[in-house]
Protein backbone atom coordinates (compact mmCIF):
# COMPACT_ATOMS: atom_id res chain seq x y z
CA UNK A 1 0.00 0.00 0.00
CA UNK A 2 1.21 3.52 -0.61
CA UNK A 3 2.12 5.55 2.46
CA UNK A 4 1.33 9.18 3.08
CA UNK A 5 2.46 11.92 5.39
CA UNK A 6 0.26 13.85 7.82
CA UNK A 7 1.32 17.19 9.21
CA UNK A 8 -0.18 18.10 12.61
CA UNK A 9 -2.57 21.05 12.66
CA UNK A 10 -2.00 21.85 16.33
CA UNK A 11 -0.86 20.71 19.76
CA UNK A 12 -2.56 19.69 23.02
CA UNK A 13 -1.70 21.43 26.31
CA UNK A 14 -3.02 20.20 29.66
CA UNK A 15 -1.86 18.97 33.08
CA UNK A 16 -1.55 15.32 32.03
CA UNK A 17 1.97 14.15 31.13
CA UNK A 18 2.04 10.51 32.27
CA UNK A 19 1.06 8.25 29.36
CA UNK A 20 0.66 5.34 31.79
CA UNK A 21 -2.12 7.19 33.71
CA UNK A 22 -4.97 5.95 31.55
CA UNK A 23 -8.17 6.68 33.50
CA UNK A 24 -10.09 9.67 34.85
CA UNK A 25 -10.06 11.88 31.75
CA UNK A 26 -13.55 13.32 32.28
CA UNK A 27 -12.51 16.53 34.05
CA UNK A 28 -9.27 17.09 32.14
CA UNK A 29 -9.29 20.50 30.46
CA UNK A 30 -7.08 20.79 27.41
CA UNK A 31 -6.27 23.67 25.14
CA UNK A 32 -5.56 22.87 21.53
CA UNK A 33 -3.56 25.57 19.82
CA UNK A 34 -3.99 25.41 16.06
CA UNK A 35 -0.98 26.31 13.92
CA UNK A 36 -0.83 29.90 12.72
CA UNK A 37 -0.78 28.79 9.07
CA UNK A 38 -4.58 28.34 9.36
CA UNK A 39 -5.21 31.94 10.44
CA UNK A 40 -7.05 33.41 13.40
CA UNK A 41 -10.51 32.55 12.04
CA UNK A 42 -9.85 28.82 11.53
CA UNK A 43 -12.13 27.81 14.43
CA UNK A 44 -14.89 30.32 13.63
CA UNK A 45 -18.31 28.64 13.86
CA UNK A 46 -17.10 25.84 16.14
CA UNK A 47 -18.50 27.68 19.17
CA UNK A 48 -22.00 26.75 17.95
CA UNK A 49 -21.31 23.06 18.60
CA UNK A 50 -21.31 21.31 21.97
CA UNK A 51 -18.62 18.75 21.03
CA UNK A 52 -15.69 18.33 18.70
CA UNK A 53 -13.99 15.16 17.49
CA UNK A 54 -10.25 15.46 18.02
CA UNK A 55 -7.98 13.25 15.93
CA UNK A 56 -4.48 12.99 17.34
CA UNK A 57 -1.33 10.89 17.23
CA UNK A 58 -0.18 8.70 20.10
CA UNK A 59 3.34 9.96 19.40
CA UNK A 60 4.82 8.75 22.69
CA UNK A 61 4.10 5.08 21.89
CA UNK A 62 6.11 3.07 19.37
CA UNK A 63 4.31 0.86 16.90
CA UNK A 64 4.35 -2.84 17.70
CA UNK A 65 6.36 -5.23 15.56
CA UNK A 66 3.44 -7.60 15.03
CA UNK A 67 -0.30 -6.97 14.96
CA UNK A 68 -1.37 -10.45 13.82
CA UNK A 69 -2.00 -12.07 17.19
CA UNK A 70 -4.87 -10.95 19.42
CA UNK A 71 -3.66 -9.63 22.78
CA UNK A 72 -5.42 -9.14 26.12
CA UNK A 73 -7.00 -5.69 26.24
CA UNK A 74 -4.70 -3.19 28.00
CA UNK A 75 -2.31 -6.11 28.59
CA UNK A 76 -4.59 -7.43 31.33
CA UNK A 77 -4.70 -11.21 31.59
CA UNK A 78 -8.20 -11.02 33.12
CA UNK A 79 -9.58 -9.59 29.87
CA UNK A 80 -10.15 -11.45 26.61
CA UNK A 81 -7.65 -11.17 23.78
CA UNK A 82 -8.74 -8.88 20.95
CA UNK A 83 -7.39 -8.08 17.51
CA UNK A 84 -5.65 -4.75 16.99
CA UNK A 85 -8.75 -3.16 15.40
CA UNK A 86 -11.08 -4.23 18.24
CA UNK A 87 -9.48 -1.78 20.68
CA UNK A 88 -8.92 1.95 20.91
CA UNK A 89 -5.54 1.94 22.67
CA UNK A 90 -2.33 3.68 21.57
CA UNK A 91 -0.38 0.61 20.49
CA UNK A 92 -1.76 0.35 16.98
CA UNK A 93 -0.78 0.92 13.37
CA UNK A 94 -0.41 4.62 12.60
CA UNK A 95 -1.03 5.39 16.31
CA UNK A 96 -4.11 7.55 15.55
CA UNK A 97 -6.53 8.36 18.37
CA UNK A 98 -9.93 10.02 18.20
CA UNK A 99 -12.08 11.37 21.03
CA UNK A 100 -15.31 13.34 21.08
CA UNK A 101 -14.81 16.18 23.59
CA UNK A 102 -17.02 18.86 25.11
CA UNK A 103 -16.19 22.33 23.83
CA UNK A 104 -15.63 24.84 26.64
CA UNK A 105 -14.25 27.84 24.75
CA UNK A 106 -13.12 29.02 21.33
CA UNK A 107 -10.74 31.99 21.09
CA UNK A 108 -8.92 32.66 17.84
CA UNK A 109 -6.67 29.64 17.25
CA UNK A 110 -7.23 28.22 20.75
CA UNK A 111 -9.86 25.61 21.47
CA UNK A 112 -10.48 24.55 25.08
CA UNK A 113 -12.10 21.14 25.51
CA UNK A 114 -12.98 18.79 28.36
CA UNK A 115 -12.43 15.03 28.30
CA UNK A 116 -9.63 14.75 25.75
CA UNK A 117 -7.59 11.63 26.54
CA UNK A 118 -4.29 12.92 25.16
CA UNK A 119 -1.29 14.06 27.20
CA UNK A 120 0.27 17.49 26.94
CA UNK A 121 2.35 17.94 23.79
CA UNK A 122 0.30 15.49 21.73
CA UNK A 123 0.06 16.45 18.04
CA UNK A 124 -3.47 17.04 16.74
CA UNK A 125 -4.07 16.01 13.14
CA UNK A 126 -7.65 17.16 12.64
CA UNK A 127 -10.73 18.63 14.31
CA UNK A 128 -14.31 17.89 13.27
CA UNK A 129 -17.50 19.25 14.84
CA UNK A 130 -19.57 16.45 16.36
CA UNK A 131 -22.88 16.13 14.52
CA UNK A 132 -25.57 13.76 15.77
CA UNK A 133 -26.18 12.48 12.25
CA UNK A 134 -22.67 10.95 12.24
CA UNK A 135 -23.10 9.09 15.53
CA UNK A 136 -24.97 5.78 15.87
CA UNK A 137 -28.01 5.67 18.12
CA UNK A 138 -27.63 2.15 19.48
CA UNK A 139 -24.05 1.17 20.22
CA UNK A 140 -23.48 -2.43 21.27
CA UNK A 141 -20.37 -3.56 23.15
CA UNK A 142 -19.30 -6.46 25.36
CA UNK A 143 -20.11 -6.12 29.07
CA UNK A 144 -16.40 -6.33 30.02
CA UNK A 145 -15.80 -3.14 27.98
CA UNK A 146 -18.47 -1.25 29.93
CA UNK A 147 -16.91 -2.40 33.20
CA UNK A 148 -13.36 -1.57 32.08
CA UNK A 149 -14.28 1.87 30.76
CA UNK A 150 -16.37 2.87 33.78
CA UNK A 151 -13.45 4.88 35.19
CA UNK A 152 -12.03 6.15 31.91
CA UNK A 153 -13.96 9.43 31.66
CA UNK A 154 -14.83 9.71 35.35
CA UNK A 155 -13.46 13.02 36.74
Amino acid sequence: MPSFEITPIGTVRNDRTDVQHTDNWGAVRSTITVDERFGDACLQGLEGFSHVEVLFVFDQFPEQDDYCEPRPYRGRSDLPPVGVFAGRGPRRPNRIGVTSCAIEAVHGRELTVRGLDAVSGTPVIDLKPAMREFHPEDVKQPEWVSHLMSEYFRP
